[in-house]
């Protein structure tokens, strides 16, 4: 949708919360609110006549009482909290998935050789069976340290050409990142020329990556009456997924297409949770039990979100009574953001509680969401010997090291006080459109977790009790009891490792 010329977009908040309804003290924010409207289709043009004749553009709404998603210029905006000094009124930010992969990189994206435009074809293969490898990302670095090289995408020939200056070069390091079925690939001092074969090992869905090694095959009931958000860029329709309904909170798109918006990262991570595949011929989750709903905040082919369609899917997952809310997800910002705020804190104050990836800013501070209280961090365990030699994931083994030696938090995960439990997030398999493959971040920790809290809600008379923060708090405690520590200290691994009930 777009915006008019020299305005931008603000939410306006209530002065506590999402919705002001049943608060008498905040009367006259109540009415601001409903007079901006509550748009259900379209939006238009409202000019408040309280005194003030302020233009802007009423885009989304959660109902009369609630928070607005508005376009204005500056000067309204302060016109708004000048009418209202009660009610928020903040500019509208922006999450984007917490995996490690190629869009999430920027710092990992070389820049394009200088001089001759040379170019180097490699082609892309099965290690099994030699066939073409389609629509994998190929990052070659003739310079790592000064992020010099090229890179380009394999097409249906499994072909991908790069301009790296010279017909025939040593790589300082190659990276291959396939979309699905196969295993990333990493090559240091890789010698490569025109016609250069690369080969990729397939991924066995017997295999025991991360995931399976800490929870094994669980039972078809595990999780079983509880009820899963995941809010992310959509699920798709898979043979291993069963998904009960949703939302697409995106404006100006479809409210009922919550399918998979072409980036395939909600897909894989509803897979961890809630996957009801057998191996080898599929994959199953940490519950598979549980009732999975999905809700779309990602626009189609997009990798960012904007804070107001998260905090309308968290509304509305509450209001579907979720009793978890899954977010792979953090700001691009990385600075706290006050929709989103409200919108976890009144999950929690509602009984579902959020779990969020702290982020992959290689052992940085946990990033907003995660660092909010009343949400649930998530750190990334791994464990050596759960990914294959030549992996791209050997760069995320990192000390310290657990009182199990194998054990590490990844080097991309984000640390800190904040931390409240770990999950398995390096080298993950799960479910992508049509497919599988594997992929490591916080974002896929974040679903171990909440399919193991699922399993433990599942196990309690929790699930009995009236929906308010009395409950999340039961929870809470309940699950940070079924933890194990690992050894690795409270700024990694926070209470530890949920274990299923």
């Amino acid at each position: 949708m777009a915006r008019a010329s020299g305005t931008d977009r603000y939410v306006v908040l209530p002065p506590e919360g999402l919705r002001v309804k049943g608060r008498t003290a905040t009367a006259g924010a109540k009415a601001f609110l409903q007079e901006l409207g509550a748009p259900v289709a379209t939006s238009r043009q409202v000019t408040l006549t309280q005194g003030h004749r302020v233009p802007l553009r009423v885009v989304d709404s959660l109902g009369d009482d609630g928070a607005k998603l508005v376009e204005a210029t500056p000067e309204s905006a302060l016109a708004i909290r000048a009418m209202q000094p009660g009610l928020q009124v903040v500019p509208l930010a922006y999450y984007s998935y917490a995996m490690v992969r190629h869009e999430i990189r920027e710092p990992m994206t070389p820049r394009r050789a200088s001089g001759t435009a040379a170019t180097v074809t490699l082609t892309l293969v099965s290690k099994k069976d030699k066939t073409v490898v389609d629509g994998a990302i190929v990052v070659a670095f003739t310079d790592f340290a000064a992020g010099v090289g090229a890179q380009g995408v394999s097409d249906a020939k499994g072909e991908v050409s790069l301009a790296l200056g010279r017909a025939s070069v040593t790589l300082d390091r190659l990276y291959v990142y396939p979309t699905n079925a196969f295993w990333t690939l990493r090559k240091l001092k890789a010698p490569v020329k025109t016609g250069t074969t690369i080969e990729l090992q397939p991924i066995d869905l017997a295999y025991t990556d991360a995931l399976r090694h800490y929870y094994g095959h669980p039972a078809d009931d595990a999780g079983a009456g509880v009820t899963v958000a995941v809010i992310d860029s959509g699920v798709a329709d898979h043979p291993d997924l069963a998904v009960s309904g949703g939302a697409n909170t995106v404006a100006g798109e479809d409210p009922e297409d919550y399918g998979d918006n072409g980036k395939h990262h909600g897909t894989h991570v509803a897979g961890i949770v809630a996957a009801r595949g057998t191996p080898p011929t599929g994959i199953r989750g940490v519950a598979p039990g549980v009732t999975l709903r999905s809700y779309r905040v990602f626009a189609k082919g997009s990798n960012s979100a904007d804070s107001f369609a998260i905090a309308k899917a968290i509304d509305l997952a509450v209001a579907d009574r979720c009793d978890l809310i899954n977010m792979s997800l953090g700001a691009l910002s990385g600075m706290p953001d006050p929709t989103l705020r409200a919108a976890v804190q009144d999950a929690r104050k509602k009984g579902s509680l959020c779990i969020i990836a702290a982020g992959n800013g290689d052992r940085g501070l946990v990033g907003f969401p995660a660092s909010e209280p009343t949400a649930v961090a998530v750190s990334a365990l791994g464990r050596k010997g759960t990914f294959p030699k030549g992996t791209a994931e050997a760069e995320d083994v990192a000390p310290p090291f657990a009182t199990d030696k194998a054990e590490f938090i990844g080097a991309f995960s984000n640390i800190g006080p904040q931390i409240d439990l770990t999950g398995p997030g390096v080298a993950i398999i799960s479910t992508v459109p049509g497919s599988y493959t594997e992929i490591s971040g916080t974002s896929m920790a974040c679903p171990a977790v909440t399919g193991a809290a699922a399993d433990v809600l599942a196990s309690s008379e929790i699930l009995k009790t009236p929906r308010d923060a009395a409950r999340s708090e039961a929870l809470l405690k309940a699950l940070y009891a079924s933890a194990k520590l690992r050894g690795l200290g409270a700024g990694f691994e926070g209470h530890g490792l949920p274990q299923p009930a």
